[in-house]
């Protein structure tokens, strides 16, 4: 993959060829993204640039399927509004949609536990209903743990705290162990980590990047109650989702361990200088995985949805 450049220059140029009624207004850079670069433009939408991405694809999953599904979801979401067709200035694929207000998480801090974790619990209750035939199936994630043991110990080897080590290894050991899920595929946004959250007045205000939608096992998701939440939460947002069985709550803690080494070894990279490290995501991956192996969370008689 190689990078391209892309500058406000760039944008506005790609607005006034294809729609010049947005070219006027403000362009501003949202730092961050990998995948996909963020401009700000004006106050109420962004352009979202492929860049990284080989292919339009996870952009082409949004405009398809955001519009079907924000109207239901009690957060905001970004709904795509204007499409940008590659071109001899730019050859990817490019969409402006509506701009989510708050902070990403992992520029931000939550500190209405309580409240937030209410909040993502409402949230994936509502998203994790029986996806159609039609929706996509992942293709590098919704696995069950034990068909992602190699990247997990690749972050493992890389990355696992000494002091945690063997319980961090017996948390995905359990995971591996647990029964797979035996529900419908259900909605899954896929990609709940601190950058793809909004935070706003201590708690959570929006949810961005539904590049890896799919439909799955919503344990996927329900990591984020020990990625995302603070210490202490995700007993509440168990007991507020209630929807999730004791298997599936193994599943997504394991999943959880190996989210947080992910966020250490980025960290990790970023300390480093390497290409898409990102050196604060090092510290709120290892808070992450501290959650993970201190929160001992059992369900029972919950049914798959």
């Amino acid at each position: 993959m190689t990078e391209i450049e892309i500058t406000a220059e760039l944008v506005r140029e790609l607005l006034q060829e294809q729609h010049p009624d947005l070219a006027g207004l403000t362009i501003r850079e949202v730092p961050g993204g990998w995948g996909n670069q963020m401009w700000r433009l004006g106050d109420e939408l962004a352009v979202r640039m492929q860049r990284m991405d080989p292919t339009g694809e996870l952009q082409f999953k949004e405009r398809r399927w955001l519009p079907v599904l924000a109207p239901r979801l009690p957060l905001p979401v970004p709904a795509p509004v204007r499409y940008g067709a590659p071109s001899e200035r730019f050859a990817k694929h490019w969409t402006v949609m509506t701009w989510v207000p708050g902070e990403p998480l992992d520029h931000g801090v939550i500190s209405r536990g309580v409240h937030a974790a209410d909040t993502l619990a409402g949230f994936l209750r509502a998203l994790h209903v029986a996806a159609p035939t039609e929706a996509p199936i992942a293709t590098d994630r919704g696995a069950h743990p034990r068909n992602c043991t190699a990247g997990f110990e690749n972050f493992f080897q890389a990355v696992a705290p000494a002091d945690i080590a063997a319980e961090v290894r017996a948390v995905w050991d359990d995971a591996v162990a647990a029964p797979a899920w035996e529900g419908p595929p259900l909605w899954v946004h896929g990609d709940l980590y601190p950058a793809n959250v909004v935070v706003a007045d201590g708690t959570l205000a929006g949810i961005v990047d539904f590049g890896d939608l799919f439909a799955g096992d919503p344990a996927w998701d329900l990591a984020a109650a020990w990625v995302l939440l603070p210490t202490g939460a995700a007993s509440r947002f168990f007991d507020t989702y209630a929807q999730a069985d004791e298997a599936t709550i193994r599943r997504a803690r394991g999943l959880a361990a190996m989210k947080s080494l992910f966020l250490m070894l980025m960290g990790q990279n970023g300390d480093r200088g390497l290409p898409g490290g990102k050196p604060h995501w090092g510290p709120a991956g290892r808070a992450a995985l501290d959650r993970v192996v201190r929160d001992q969370i059992t369900r029972g008689g919950a049914s798959p949805v």
